[in-house]
């Protein structure tokens, strides 16, 4: 086999559509685009959410409440029981944003907050974004030292 040799599969390559070629190829005239009208005309690009001239549904469905997405703290959560697994799996000195990165706990940029669930027992530092006042009392008795990064 050689590069001059190779060809397509049969089957796999048609011939183009030759619109606008004169009425005798059967696609001459509108070109298939029907007669008039926005689609018929060169440019045309169809709006997101078009529903044909209907009233949108974004404009349909009333509008209530207030959502605050511009300024909503998302946080990552994280139970003590799980914190505790990687303590002992991954043999970690201090739990903050950084170390629970490295390992590909967290997104780079993420938000920790820490709940109470589960059992802990490591006497180690946290510097992390959240805690829940549960796990903020079972960690200082303890003697775990925690320190809130600053937003």
């Amino acid at each position: 086999m050689k590069l001059h040799n190779l060809t397509p599969a049969l089957g796999s390559v048609h011939k183009a559509k030759r619109l606008g070629r004169g009425e005798a190829s059967g696609k001459g005239g509108t070109s298939t685009k029907g007669n008039k009208g926005s689609q018929a005309r060169t440019g045309y690009k169809l709006k997101m959410a078009f529903e044909g001239g209907q009233m949108p549904i974004q404009r349909r469905i009333p509008k209530r409440g207030f959502s605050n997405f511009a300024h909503k703290t998302s946080y990552r959560i994280f139970n003590l029981g799980q914190l505790q697994e990687f303590i002992e799996s991954y043999k970690l000195e201090e739990i903050t944003n950084d170390v629970l990165y490295i390992h590909g706990f967290i997104q780079k940029g993420e938000l920790v907050k820490i709940l109470g669930q589960g059992e802990f027992k490591s006497k180690i530092n946290f510097k992390i974004d959240g805690i829940s006042q549960k796990a903020k009392d079972i960690l200082e008795g303890l003697g775990c030292v925690i320190e809130m990064n600053k937003k």
